[in-house]
């Protein structure tokens, strides 16, 4: 028999986010027997995410309720996010209180900043993976890490995986199976190259020097700011 005891999932909503760290996730966690979503942000406002379009949160952090999955996505704005003491007290709120404590892509930096990834093994976007240990994390090259109750996952893609990696432990493989089937994730790439371990080194180069040496020395920015 299926488990359908409620399942209360937050997810961290704030500008700037990528929405499909966000997206992806969701749409295989709402199909959880029981589950309910929750996007939570500091206001009710609309989130800006990184596509183009906007995002309405469901709650704003005081009415938020508590969190049995926790899950905080990444994109750009974590920089700004990292600086903003009302969304650092949610999110240790929420962790405390949370049975399962996840985070996609850069959301691990966020779950650092609140002291929660001190001593864990983690992973995040390869991007930035060299800055984990700045939040007391050993870095690990995964696309999902569990350690505890602590979940992270690598960029954008890794939150569908890191969703059904959780949904398996939940109710079992059986219902993570017939989800990743509903929504017809069977992955066949044109390319063999989302990750810099495959992907060629000229690409790799290419991306880091336009995007990520930036970004990623943004950020260590705002993890080294008191």
């Amino acid at each position: 028999m299926t488990d359908t005891s409620p399942t209360t999932v937050v997810f961290l909503l704030f500008p700037g986010i990528t929405q499909l760290d966000f997206t992806a996730p969701a749409q295989a966690l709402c199909r959880v027997p029981g589950a309910t979503l929750i996007g939570a942000a500091a206001s009710l406002d609309p989130i800006a995410t990184d596509s183009g379009f906007s995002i309405v949160p469901t709650h704003d952090f005081a009415s938020a309720p508590q969190a049995d999955i926790f899950c905080i996505p990444g994109g750009h704005g974590v920089v700004e996010a990292l600086g903003d003491a009302a969304t650092i007290a949610f999110i240790a709120v929420q962790a405390a209180g949370a049975t399962w404590v996840t985070s996609v892509c850069t959301g691990a930096f966020l779950l650092g900043r609140a002291g929660l990834l001190t001593g864990k093994r983690a992973t995040t976007h390869w991007g930035y993976t060299h800055l984990l240990p700045l939040v007391g994390a050993e870095s690990v090259n995964a696309r999902v890490v569990e350690d505890g109750n602590v979940v992270t996952s690598g960029g954008v893609t890794s939150g569908l995986d890191f969703a059904l990696t959780l949904i398996a432990r939940l109710k079992g493989d059986a219902v993570a199976q017939a989800i990743q089937l509903a929504i017809e994730y069977d992955p066949a790439p044109p390319f063999a190259g989302g990750h810099p371990d495959r992907a060629p080194a000229a690409v790799t180069g290419g991306l880091k020097a336009r995007v990520y040496d930036a970004a990623a020395a943004r950020m260590a920015a705002a993890l080294n700011a008191s």
